[in-house]
């Protein structure tokens, strides 16, 4: 561990939050004395305390320890490009707009590529009344099944959950121009302009 890396991170952190080092000793219960020391480089907070100072910063924690916090930029992107994360042991879905440290079940998730839809994975896509009327004869069993479908536009999302053993149908409202995603229990992310 690095003291001068990790005192410079808390004391970034620190001014972020507009707290002193008092305010700070005393969210922690240690003294304001310590914080100092941590900040000038000339010590590092106790493992035990770490875990306290990721929550009050609310930051990670492997990003404490390493001192280290990625440069903060500004996403302007396309909602195209949206990234999906689905936790490989209970199926929660997440979304990002870019790269993000997400984890679920105690285990860090990467994004899942998407990749345009085959055969076996193709989404029949017709127009009833307002809405996109989705349906495929991909298999919906527990061991294998889509378990979300989603339409982006330029603007927007709307994500529909779904469950093994039931038919795939949904019904998402239409839009012009968007992309559908969906993920495959077994397969992964597919996509398909529309």
């Amino acid at each position: 561990m690095d003291n001068t890396k990790i005192g410079n991170l808390i004391y970034q952190l620190r001014k972020e939050k507009n707290m002193t080092q008092l305010q700070l000793a005393e969210k922690l219960d240690i003294s304001d004395k310590a914080v100092s020391k941590w900040e000038r480089g000339l010590g590092s907070p106790d493992l035990s305390i770490m875990p306290k100072l990721s929550e009050i910063f609310g930051v990670d924690l492997e990003k404490l320890l390493t001192g280290e916090m990625p440069p903060k930029k500004t996403v302007n992107g396309n909602m195209k490009r949206m990234l999906f994360y689905v936790c490989p042991d209970c199926g929660n879905m997440i979304t990002a707009m870019a790269d993000a440290n997400i984890s679920c079940c105690g285990k860090i998730m990467t994004a899942i590529k998407p990749q345009k839809s085959d055969e076996r994975h193709k989404l029949n896509v017709e127009i009833v009344e307002t809405d996109y009327y989705l349906t495929t004869a991909h298999p919906m069993e527990r061991e294998h099944h889509i378990t979300f479908v989603a339409l982006i536009t330029a603007d927007g999302l709307i994500m529909k959950k779904l469950y093994p053993q039931w038919d795939m149908q949904a019904r998402i409202p239409f839009r012009k121009h968007g992309r559908l995603v969906w993920h495959c229990s077994k397969d992964g992310l597919f996509y398909m302009d529309i």
